[in-house]
């Protein structure tokens, strides 16, 4: 796999795959869930490592706590491996949200992720939304104190825009942006010049495209059937080939999908294959 190195100011830097994994999908399929075969997630979180994934992404809102909890279960200790968590959008049903950037709550999440994965510092926190009820330097404030203390090492911020980077560079570096992105969503395509521009890593959530990418099924349908590649693996790829900031994070509960997604690491679509898809949206 190619690589992107994580870069922070007096911070060591961290080089990673840049085809990682997202735990969002390990866990149970309401709030407050175990999934109903923990054996079955352990596993895939093990074949990741052997498939050469050394990048694990995840949330204390996911479950919510139940996939730090299975990862530092699988995982752990985490030779090799880079763990990013995220913390400040809180769960209260299957699809519902809520940022919440009260300082002493974002403190509060610091210390359990510590807890739950089993470590003193954790390699990329990252701030899951900006709540605008709270001052954006009173929520960074606290990553930045929590970096200087040594708890964490990177930070990261997730569905932010080129202006929201440049004004939390004042409080703290910005080592990483997550935002939605995918073959059929480019929305954030200035977010991602701009995560080029100052060498961010982008993590683009629903790489696959999630929900949409039935929208996407007959055109990738032709494209799969040429090339003998997944819609997945098509759309991994592509990403990868995107931009060399890229770090898609497929996440599955099935080992399979798993072995699957991992393969579009080695695959080089050519210039049609690449036309083709960035016509998609």
């Amino acid at each position: 796999m190619t690589t992107f190195t994580f870069k922070s100011p007096n911070v060591q830097d961290i080089t990673v795959n840049r085809l990682g994994f997202g735990a969002m999908r390990i866990t149970g399929p309401g709030i407050w869930d175990y999934p109903a075969d923990i054996d079955n997630a352990i596993k895939v979180l093990k074949r990741t490592k052997e498939l050469g994934v050394n990048f694990i992404d995840t949330a204390d809102s996911y479950g919510p706590e139940t996939s730090e909890d299975l990862i530092a279960r699988a995982l752990h200790p985490y030779k090799d491996m880079f763990i990013a968590t995220k913390a400040g959008l809180t769960r209260q049903g299957p699809d519902v949200w809520t940022p919440v950037g009260n300082p002493n709550y974002l403190k509060q999440c610091l210390e359990l992720s510590l807890r739950r994965l089993k470590v003193d510092s954790i390699d990329l926190y990252q701030l899951h939304r900006i709540d605008g009820n709270y001052p954006l330097e009173d929520q960074l404030g606290v990553f930045k104190t929590a970096q200087e203390e040594g708890k964490i090492k990177h930070f990261g911020l997730s569905e932010v825009s080129v202006e929201q980077i440049h004004e939390a560079e004042k409080t703290i570096h910005v080592a990483s942006v997550q935002n939605l992105y995918n073959v059929g969503n480019r929305q954030s395509e200035e977010v991602l010049k701009e995560c080029e521009k100052l060498n961010i890593g982008f993590i683009p959530w629903f790489p696959i495209g999630g929900r949409s990418i039935s929208d996407m099924a007959d055109q990738l349908e032709t494209i799969s059937k040429r090339t003998g590649h997944t819609h997945a693996q098509l759309s991994l790829a592509w990403l990868l080939q995107k931009s060399p900031v890229m770090l898609p994070i497929p996440g599955t509960s099935s080992l399979s999908h798993l072995e699957e997604n991992m393969k579009a690491a080695s695959i080089t679509l050519d210039a049609q294959t690449v036309s083709e898809l960035d016509a998609i949206a």
